[in-house]
């Protein structure tokens, strides 16, 4: 009989073992920030986002004469041959592309170099611009292929599109369902500008984050989320090492009471 517990409580523990979880310590976010009391700071890392080469710009332009604005309205509301607007698959992107150089290319106006302003210097620049060919231009613009991507050890990794200018990392853990439990809270920012690519580290067990002037995120930026050892020792393979010793120890178990 005391063998027969013994090898029960090695069963248990073998067990206990392959279904280990990750220490609670490991677990929350944001671990130095006082809960017994208000915390407040000022926001000062936030920057505008700025336009890059590839960024595909969808840019809205009116005057006073509709029918003149409309030439400038990239694949919005361009006229064809018949003075229709052009609804065509040829006529499908919607956008002004930023090439290598930095510049958008516009009807009558040519190159227009908007690489490293934000979307309301360019609306203004753009405004300037076309002063002698509408009548009280105005123009907004915003970046159509604005997207992040979440990798690793989340719920639902993915890409992203953001529809507005301004995501955190945090946010953009979110629309990724959050790090799994098993998921190490020290994550990677990867970032590419001017031909440049960037590695950034953020523990968000710190509150440290909220200050990095790397919290705000650009146009694909990709985030990583590294899984702990016993999320890549067990992934796929925990039930087949359980069934594997339950047959062990049942053998094991039979010879020894004959």
């Amino acid at each position: 009989m005391k063998l027969k517990h013994l090898l029960t409580l090695l069963f248990v523990a073998v067990i206990f073992f392959n279904f280990s979880c990750t220490a609670y310590k490991d677990v929350p976010y944001f671990q130095d920030i006082s809960k017994d009391s208000i915390n407040t700071e000022n926001i000062e890392n936030f920057t505008q986002l700025t336009i890059q080469p590839n960024d595909l710009l969808g840019i809205h332009f009116t005057s006073l004469n509709p029918d003149a604005s409309a030439m400038f309205n990239y694949n919005l509301e361009r006229p064809n041959g018949n003075n229709n607007l052009d609804k065509s698959e040829e006529n499908a992107v919607i956008g002004y592309l930023v090439d290598m150089n930095g510049d958008i290319h516009l009807p009558m106006v040519g190159a227009v170099n908007v690489k490293g302003l934000t979307t309301l210097q360019t609306s203004e620049l753009l405004e300037k611009k076309l002063t002698p060919y509408l009548s009280q231009p105005k123009v907004d613009t915003r970046i159509q292929n604005f997207r992040i991507s979440v990798l690793g050890d989340v719920k639902s990794p993915n890409t992203f599109n953001v529809y507005n200018e301004r995501i955190t990392v945090p946010e953009a853990l979110s629309l990724a369902g959050d790090l799994n439990v098993t998921g190490i809270r020290k994550i990677l920012l990867i970032r590419e500008i001017d031909g440049k690519r960037t590695y950034i580290p953020f523990d968000l067990t710190k509150k440290d984050i909220f200050n990095s002037p790397y919290y705000y995120l650009k146009n694909r930026d990709v985030i990583y989320v590294q899984p702990n050892h016993s999320r890549v020792e067990n992934d796929g393979t925990t039930f087949q090492k359980a069934s594997i010793i339950v047959s062990l120890m049942s053998v094991i178990a039979i010879l020894i009471t004959r």
